[in-house]
């Protein structure tokens, strides 16, 4: 197997700040893109809520009229008791037979009383439930029209953005394996806990970029020199010098637009 080429320090900076420049195009890319997959999602998650409620509060309603057809079949049956009760009160032979029989009359009576104040009270839940329906039908419509407009406003910055983001990434692949495990592993641990993921940095103004702490002479000569990777003891940044920085940007600059 041909032995991977030994790159100089100061390959190894360009092509960091390369990466840096990268990634950072492609945080550009998807802070544009802001919250707006987040809304997305949360928009959906309540309409797909909206919608089940609707479908429970609906089957709840069913329900409510299953009951009602219910107790009306149990008023036409107490009606078809009642109605054969008298017939047979008619042909009794004694008092304790006709009492017995009156008293089945009054419970069949008591029975329909019973059944036509429940079905009272199961229209009233189906007028609140219908209430309730409208109430959450009106939201529901109203977050329907608000999703799709959030998905085409994603959607058009998807469309925008998302060739370029792609190439961006397989870019940001392919310099990443221009550096050893070790350096890229720590760009990347640094790039997660900077600010704005800027993990490698221009000197400016004697300082590093987005530093007030002031580099010294000594320090910036050498990383002027180019000969080893020098880390800024206050914010933890790997730093290059600015003449590096600029003939980079010029670079990535042409290759970004």
């Amino acid at each position: 197997m041909a032995k991977k080429k030994e790159i100089s320090v100061e390959e190894k900076l360009r092509a960091l700040y390369d990466l840096q420049l990268i990634d950072s195009r492609i945080d550009q890319i998807r802070n544009v893109r802001g919250e707006l997959p987040l809304e997305v999602e949360d928009l959906e998650d309540e309409v797909a809520g909206l919608n089940t409620r609707i479908s429970n509060l609906n089957q709840d309603a069913a329900n409510l009229e299953t009951d009602i057809n219910n107790k009306k079949l149990a008023i036409e049956e107490s009606n078809g008791l009642m109605k054969k009760y008298d017939e047979q009160q008619k042909k009794v032979r004694n008092n304790r037979e006709f009492d017995s029989l009156s008293k089945e009359i009054e419970y069949q009576d008591l029975e329909i009383q019973l059944a036509e104040k429940r079905i009272l009270e199961f229209k009233a839940k189906i007028a609140q439930k219908t209430e309730l329906i409208d109430a959450t039908q009106e939201k529901l419509d109203k977050q329907e029209k608000h999703l799709g407009h959030k998905k085409a406003e994603l959607e058009a910055i998807l469309k925008e953005t998302e060739k370029e983001e792609e190439l961006l990434i397989q870019k940001s692949d392919e310099f990443s394996k221009t550096l050893d495990a070790h350096l890229f592993s720590a760009y990347t641990r640094i790039r997660t806990k900077v600010k704005n993921g800027l993990a490698v940095v221009a000197i400016e103004r004697g300082a590093s970029g987005g530093s007030y702490f002031t580099i010294p002479p000594q320090v910036q000569l050498e990383i002027a020199n180019r000969k080893k990777i020098t880390i800024d003891e206050h914010s933890g940044r790997i730093l290059v010098d600015a003449a590096l920085a600029e003939e980079e940007k010029a670079k990535m600059d042409t290759f970004f637009s």
